[in-house]
């Protein structure tokens, strides 16, 4: 059984195609989970006027955070693998065979995208050519290339991951950490999901200049490292 796990806030522009883009590839077996973060717009009216018994919407959740918001739908997932998915993206038409079955030989899969505007014009044509992805734990922590969008995973990396800190940066950067330190991931080198890239993007992943400060990439390698110590130690 899959699960692919969406956290929205806001989304009403593009969630009809993320939600069709994923309908047409899952079964009737597997489930969508929704969790919304008191989202203002039109959101929660769109996602309940699909009627479909495979999208579980938990709505008026007050994270006021994508990284809490995405662990609460994680908690609510039954599947045994599971797919991370933002509101506003398109997944290929063979995304989700091509990552089960990479899922057969290892625990988490990262496939490769293409950046598109918000008219679906090509901007950046592979992600992974650009950061140059890969896993690692040390490779990671001085640039991450784990990015949420493009993620898949067994159920069993939960079991280690799950309560996030609550200082992570972002909660894709977590999982892969946590691939990196006990299980197997794979960056698969297909270009499987379409990433829109606009004005109001939570992931920091996608930011390739990034603008952090230097003060703050200390503070964030060294929250990351205390953690990663803490799950050694449980």
């Amino acid at each position: 059984m899959i699960s692919v796990c969406i956290a929205t806030y806001n989304g009403e522009t593009y969630i009809c195609e993320q939600l069709d883009s994923i309908l047409s590839q899952i079964s009737g077996d597997d489930e969508i989970i929704i969790s919304d973060d008191s989202s203002t717009d039109r959101t929660v009216e769109i996602i309940e006027s699909y009627d479909d018994s495979r999208i579980k919407l938990y709505r008026g959740q007050k994270y006021q955070s994508p990284i809490f918001n995405f662990e609460n739908a994680l908690r609510l997932a039954v599947g045994d693998y599971i797919f991370l998915s933002d509101q506003d993206d398109i997944w290929a038409v063979n995304k989700v065979t091509k990552m089960i079955q990479a899922l057969q030989t290892a625990d988490m899969v990262v496939c490769d995208c293409t950046f598109i505007d918000n008219e679906k014009k090509i901007i950046v044509p592979s992600y992974f050519a650009i950061v140059n992805s890969s896993p690692g734990l040390v490779r990671n922590l001085r640039k991450n290339t784990y990015f949420g969008c493009c993620m898949a995973f067994r159920k069993n990396i939960l079991k280690k991951a799950l309560p996030f800190p609550k200082d992570i940066p972002m909660h894709d950067i977590w999982l892969g950490f946590v691939s990196d330190l006990f299980y197997k991931s794979v960056f698969l080198d297909e270009r499987l999901t379409f990433y829109r890239k606009h004005d109001t993007n939570a992931s920091i992943a996608s930011d390739i200049k990034s603008n952090i400060s230097i003060m703050n990439k200390i503070k964030f390698r060294y929250n990351t490292i205390k953690h990663i110590f803490s799950l050694l130690l449980r």
